[in-house]
C-alpha cells in the first residue's frame, strides 16, 4: 500500500467545530474521484495546481506544532480535499506517527475501492460523510459518478457497528434535489443505523 509522498491543495491550522470535537488542522489531498456540478475546491481535480507535496513524516512536522491544543481539545487532524480515501497508505503511516492521542477525522464521500475504507477502520476516529443523495439517478447527475461504493462503503461501516462515529452530510442542492428527496435519503440512512446527519443547502452562486 502506498505510503509515500501526495499532494495537498491545503493545511487550515486551528479549526474548531467544523471537524467534529476539538481544535484539529485539515490537511486536504489533492485529486477526487467526483466532478461535483457546484464543488467548493475545483483545485482539487486540476492537474494544472501544483499544491504542496507531503510524505506522511513531512506532514507531522509541518502539524505538529499545534500537538497542545489536539491532546487539550480531544482534537487533531482531519483529512479532507479532494478525496482523502484515496490516500489510505498515507493515512495509516500518518497514525503511525502522531499514535493514538490525536484525534483523526476522515471528511469522505466513500466512493472509493472497499478495500481503501477497510484499510482505514482501524485508523479513523471520527467519519464525515458526504453522500450528496442516495438517490443513484440524483447522485449521477450531480456527481459524473454512480453512488454503489458509496452505498457499499455505507454498509461496510454499518456492518462494524459505527455509526455513532458518523456525521453524515446531506444537503439540498436547488435545482437537483428536493426536501423530499433529502428526507428519503435521511431515511435510508436511519434504515441502516445512521441517526447523525448535517442538513444544509448549498447556496448557488449565479454564475455557476
Amino acid at each position: 500500500m502506498q505510503t509515500d509522498s501526495a499532494r495537498f491543495i491545503g493545511i487550515l491550522r486551528h479549526r474548531i467545530g467544523v471537524d467534529g470535537e476539538g481544535v484539529t488542522t485539515l490537511a486536504a489531498f489533492h485529486g477526487c474521484p467526483l466532478r461535483c456540478r457546484h464543488c467548493l475546491n475545483p483545485q482539487s481535480f486540476d492537474d494544472r495546481y501544483t499544491g504542496r507535496m507531503f510524505t506522511p513524516e513531512s506532514l507531522y512536522d509541518e502539524v505538529k506544532i499545534d500537538e497542545l491544543y489536539f491532546v487539550a481539545t480531544n482534537g487533531g487532524v482531519a483529512f479532507g480535499g479532494g478525496e482523502p480515501a484515496c490516500h489510505p497508505g498515507f493515512i495509516r503511516h500518518f497514525r503511525e506517527l502522531c499514535g493514538p492521542e490525536w484525534r483523526i477525522t476522515l471528511e469522505s464521500s466513500l466512493n472509493v475501492p472497499e478495500d481503501n475504507i477497510e484499510a482505514l477502520i482501524d485508523v479513523v476516529d471520527f467519519w464525515i460523510i458526504d453522500v450528496k443523495d442516495m438517490n443513484p439517478d440524483i447522485y449521477m447527475r450531480y456527481t459524473g459518478r454512480d453512488n454503489s461504493l458509496t452505498m457499499a462503503n455505507l454498509h461496510r461501516l454499518a456492518a462494524a457497528g459505527l455509526q455513532d462515529r458518523c456525521m453524515v452530510r446531506i444537503p439540498l442542492i436547488p435545482g437537483h434535489n428536493t426536501e423530499a428527496d433529502r428526507e428519503a435519503s435521511k431515511a435510508a440512512l436511519m434504515e441502516l443505523g445512521y441517526t447523525n446527519f448535517d442538513l444544509f443547502t448549498y447556496l448557488i452562486r449565479k454564475h455557476e
